[in-house]
């Protein structure tokens, strides 16, 4: 599908895309807990929600088409970076981490403002049949901080379930949500209530919180605004990361 099309299919389809969406697969039917908090549908005087069209339509939609999806046209990743502005600032503030480190084999499907109802659009609207990639890191949650701690929770991990449908037998790690200052308690308490669900298996939790550790009125890897990673941020991550990945990529 072109750049083009998919503009199209944000303006007409988004409405009934993304408001209320219900994912296909439950956080439920992840099997890794008896039960999971079920998600809630999106208020729609939410913000983020009503400009939820802005969101999926903005530039980095095009950007996205043009510099990811394109360049992987006749081979596929190993790995695929799930996730909002913080992923997708692995083409930004990372980028020299991420040409050292991912450049070769991950695709960053990453776009700002993204919250987990965003991210469950885009991975059934977007055209990615011909990746298969072997590992998904993810780490969504952070703009839905208007939400519930248990909603983000399901949030987060309707997505995991999402991506294990649309990638059967992907290895999937979920990446704790950042420490910010917009809703730090709320985040952390999100992450406590994801990390039972790593099984170890399938899914795997990497936990960036104690490495992010307070440094005055901020925390270290994020930039001024207290929200983004840094330049250091994201070889903090890389560096949490890379044993991890390569073991689940087989490479040791």
């Amino acid at each position: 599908m072109t750049c083009s099309r998919l503009a199209m299919v944000v303006l007409l389809c988004g409405a009934c895309g993304l408001y209320g969406q219900t994912p296909a697969t439950t956080p439920a039917q992840l099997a890794v807990a008896p039960s999971a908090p079920k998600l809630a549908d999106p208020d729609p005087s939410s913000p983020t929600v009503s400009n939820g069209l802005r969101y999926l339509g903005n530039s980095a939609l095009l950007t996205f088409c043009s510099t990811q999806l394109a360049s992987w046209n006749d081979r596929s990743a190993d790995v695929i970076f799930i996730g909002d502005s913080i992923t997708q600032g692995w083409r930004g503030a990372g980028e020299k981490v991420w040409q050292a480190n991912y450049a070769a084999n991950s695709l960053d499907f990453g776009i700002g403002g993204d919250r987990t109802e965003n991210v469950l659009w885009r991975l059934e609207q977007y055209p990615l049949a011909k990746q298969l990639p072997k590992v998904a890191v993810i780490l969504i949650g952070t703009n839905n901080f208007h939400n519930t701690a248990p909603d983000i929770a399901s949030g987060v991990l309707a997505v995991i379930a999402k991506t294990k449908t649309t990638f059967p037998g992907i290895k999937t790690i979920l990446v704790s949500i950042m420490p910010n200052q917009r809703g730090n308690d709320l985040t952390m308490a999100a992450n406590a209530l994801l990390k039972p669900f790593a099984d170890d298996k399938s899914i795997f939790y990497l936990d960036l919180v104690p490495l992010m550790t307070p440094v005055g009125d901020n925390w270290k890897g994020l930039g001024k605004d207290h929200l983004h990673p840094n330049e250091s941020g994201y070889q903090l991550w890389a560096d949490a990361l890379n044993p991890l990945l390569n073991r689940l990529l087989g490479k040791i």
